[in-house]
């Protein structure tokens, strides 16, 4: 062990470049860190009290000897810092008392993925202080994913986690138990084109049990078909029990597994068209794919609401943007915020479009980043 006792913690945003809500059934996605981020500085303090203050997460105090999930804090930032404690202690790392404090950038419920970001800087800083180590990116992605599935309760799959522990544009398979990760050459500024993030004024951090019901209900497809997940249900297979999934299971659950179907196709052809460095053939699918997601998967309207932010947004987006470019739902759904791909040179004016009809200040140009979660001594 050093004799330093700070260190400082980052981890990116990420946003999701292909394959919406595919991660958690095995499939393949692509994603992108962001200049966003989560930073942490941490102090040990000795004894067993771990104490977090935070910018727009709340304080956190617990005794980092209960490592187990409590149902009372579902939902809370004090079950991502207990499921990491619990983590890196399985992974044999000694946690004991800390104090840190936290400042993010990346928005709540704004679709940048705050939630693992805030799991991986917090994982790969007790990492460093207690072990004076830099955790392997795909076990420090576990490690979030279990915190933010079984103690703060979101079902999630890895690609939010994997792609911050990463860094980099990357295409991720989920397939196998021991995920394959690769980076992907590819600048959209070369290619003509910004990539911008719309928040469409409705915080989709409240909607988890909508987002919840999504990997539940391909879970069941797939269970209809004796498999835990559908990357193991051949789509042929799929398609000939079609009819008698309806009939069982009902149409929403039948719908969400064509999309999984759907969008994997699309997802290779994204992939392609980036290593081809096709501008046209990348916009024409990831069209492609938002009418998969609005129709199939339908994690864009809220059921039973008048009001629909986000199926708004992507309207406004499409009349203004036609073929020139693309906009998708992003991330989980359900609100927060939506993707558009716009040509540089009607940045402007798309901003100002976008804004007069949201919100001042609704539309950002991401910059990606190659930087992964990360912690060093100061």
């Amino acid at each position: 062990m050093t004799g330093r006792k700070t260190v400082r913690a980052f981890a990116p945003g990420r946003t999701e470049i292909a394959g919406n809500h595919v991660d958690h059934q095995g499939g393949r996605v692509v994603a992108a860190t962001v200049g966003q981020g989560v930073s942490v500085v941490m102090e040990a303090s000795g004894g067993h009290h771990a104490h977090l203050i935070s910018e727009g997460f709340g304080p956190v105090d617990l005794d980092v000897r209960d490592v187990e999930p409590r149902a009372g804090e579902a939902g809370t930032s004090a079950a991502l810092v207990r499921g990491m404690v619990a983590g890196c202690k399985a992974a044999g790392i000694p946690v004991g008392g800390f104090s840190a404090r936290l400042r993010s950038s990346v928005p709540a419920g704004g679709g940048l993925s705050s939630s693992a970001a805030f799991e991986l800087a917090v994982g790969a800083g007790l990492a460093r202080l207690f072990a004076d180590a830099a955790l392997p990116p795909l076990d420090l992605a576990r490690m979030g994913q279990a915190a933010e599935r079984d103690f703060f309760g979101k079902p999630c799959g890895l690609m939010d986690q994997a792609s911050i522990a990463f860094g980099g544009i990357e295409e991720m398979d989920f397939a196998e138990e021991e995920a394959r990760v690769e980076a992907v050459d590819f600048s959209f500024a070369d290619a003509g084109l910004a990539l911008c993030l719309i928040d469409v004024g409705a915080d989709h951090a409240a909607l988890t049990p909508l987002y919840a019901q999504i990997p539940l209900d391909m879970q069941a497809a797939a269970g209809f078909f004796g498999a835990k997940r559908l990357c193991a249900v051949p789509e042929d297979r799929f398609f000939v029990g079609f009819d008698a999934l309806r009939a069982q299971l009902g149409d929403r659950v039948a719908l969400r597994a064509f999309h999984y179907y759907r969008e994997m196709r699309l997802v290779d052809e994204r992939l392609e068209a980036l290593r081809a460095g096709d501008a046209g053939a990348f916009l024409r699918a990831t069209r492609a794919s938002a009418h998969s997601s609005a129709e199939y998967l339908q994690n864009v309207s809220v059921p039973g609401e008048a009001s629909q932010p986000a199926q708004v947004a992507l309207a406004l987006a499409d009349a203004w943007l036609g073929e020139r470019g693309a906009a998708r739902i992003h991330g989980g759904g359900f609100g927060g915020t939506i993707q558009a791909y716009v040509p540089l040179d009607g940045v402007e004016g798309f901003a100002s479009y976008m804004d007069a009809h949201l919100a001042p200040g609704a539309t950002c140009v991401l910059d990606l980043t190659t930087q992964g979660a990360c912690a060093q001594w100061e």
